[in-house]
């Protein structure tokens, strides 16, 4: 191919900007493998990445793009053959080295994940990084002592965004039958309801961090916003439950005394989905494509590269619901 369709981010006088261009391999970091890319995802990350400041992208030019799945064209690693299909997420995909926003990808063959059975490839970024930091969230929640026997206490923050819908949906394909949703808006309800949900709980209704320690109200949290909405909660995590951490949309900023850890023994999981050994990944996706895979019921929107600003807008202004997936 000469040239081929990507979005690419500059930094132009101080400003940032983005938007399609053609460009061609020389314009895309080093690597093993060539990957034609069929879908990739649109994650808060990437809503980072095009902001002035946003922490994710620091070198410019660059084209976006934390996550894709798509076909082998050619290899250099013998792991590998022209016709496989694959999966790479996170490492520094879309941050320091080109990413999915394009119609091709390099990429080391240290980062891949081969496509697993039963998974397609949309089926694939339907999940895509939001899928499995909720699936590595949950595997954290249950290393603790989240049990279904039990019948936890469960709450998602979060819980109609890309890692939040998710999570809800992994939680009741699980069988966990005790899962509250946090909302912010009305219409919010219905959503999380039909992604799993069997409660609905208003922010506001949390109260404020007013005291060290509070009701205990819930056995585990599965938080996806951070900030102001983590520091309230974690007085009213009961004892000996946990609360997984793996997300910044509410803040990096974390408030909080000793009690709830040395008076209740509670525990904070931090997620992170960008630098999981790749030894660990296969596993964790062979779950996604089996007994956890509830893509076909996931609350999605497929979109062109062309309608990416609209759905970044939506991620910045708190509107945007569910998974967003690019198709090329």
């Amino acid at each position: 191919m000469d040239t081929f369709k990507a979005i690419v981010v500059k930094e132009e006088q101080e400003q940032i900007v983005y938007g399609l261009e053609d460009v061609n391999l020389g314009n895309l970091s080093d690597g093993e493998v060539l990957i034609k890319v069929s879908y990739s995802s649109i994650n808060y990350k990437d809503m980072l990445a095009v902001q002035k400041d946003g922490g994710v992208i620091r070198n410019y030019p660059m084209i976006p793009g934390i996550d894709l799945s798509g076909t082998v064209v050619q290899t250099t690693d013998d792991r590998y053959t022209e016709g496989q299909k694959v999966i790479v997420t996170g490492f520094a995909l879309g941050m320091s080295h080109t990413g999915g926003f394009a119609e091709y990808a390099r990429v080391p063959g240290d980062w891949i994940v081969p496509l697993p059975a039963n998974l397609s490839l949309k089926d694939a970024m339907v999940f895509g990084t939001a899928g499995f930091t909720a699936a590595l969230s949950i595997l954290a929640l249950e290393d603790k002592g989240m049990d279904i026997e039990n019948n936890p206490s469960i709450l998602v923050t979060g819980s109609t965004g890309g890692v939040g819908s998710i999570a809800l949906q992994l939680l009741s394909k699980i069988g966990y039958k005790n899962i509250s949703a946090l909302v912010r808006k009305e219409h919010q309800i219905e959503v999380a309801t039909s992604l799993g949900a069997t409660e609905t709980i208003f922010t506001e209704e949390l109260g404020e961090q007013n005291k060290p320690l509070k009701k205990q109200r819930f056995d585990f949290v599965l938080d996806t916003v951070g900030g102001e909405i983590a520091s309230v909660l974690i007085p009213q995590i009961s004892y000996g439950g946990s609360m997984s951490m793996c997300g910044n949309a509410g803040g990096i900023k974390l408030t909080s005394t000793v009690l709830p850890f040395i008076l209740r023994g509670i525990n904070i999981l931090g997620i992170d989905s960008v630098n999981v050994p790749i030894e660990n990944r296969g596993h964790i996706w062979g779950k996604i494509a089996n007994t956890w895979n509830i893509s076909q019921t996931t609350l999605i929107n497929e979109i062109s590269l062309l309608e990416l600003p609209d759905t970044i807008e939506k991620i910045k202004n708190g509107r945007h619901l569910g998974r967003t997936i690019i198709k090329f």
